[in-house]
């Protein structure tokens, strides 16, 4: 159980971190938020993943980091536009 916390923690930091790297721009993330940011991306990838494709729950591939990456991708700018329409 709590090994499976920590494994998820390290996988969406590891996501929010390329994510924040391969989509350049002024982002004051945190440790916390770029965690947040890569499991929220690993969920969005996920859904759009099942929902385009089909894909169903045969647990973990090497799939999983590019949608999770792609998902933290989309909600990082998806961030960085509401935080623009704000300013």
């Amino acid at each position: 159980m709590i090994t499976n916390i920590i494994g998820w923690c390290l996988f969406g930091f590891v996501a929010g971190l390329i994510a924040r790297f391969l989509t350049p721009g002024d982002d004051t993330m945190g440790c916390t938020a770029t965690i947040g940011l890569g499991i929220a991306g690993s969920f969005t990838g996920g859904y759009l993943s099942k929902m385009l494709f089909g894909a169903g729950d045969e647990g973990f591939q090497p799939a999983s980091y590019v949608g999770a990456i792609f998902g933290a991708i989309l909600l990082l700018l998806l961030l960085r536009f509401i935080k623009g329409k704000r300013e």
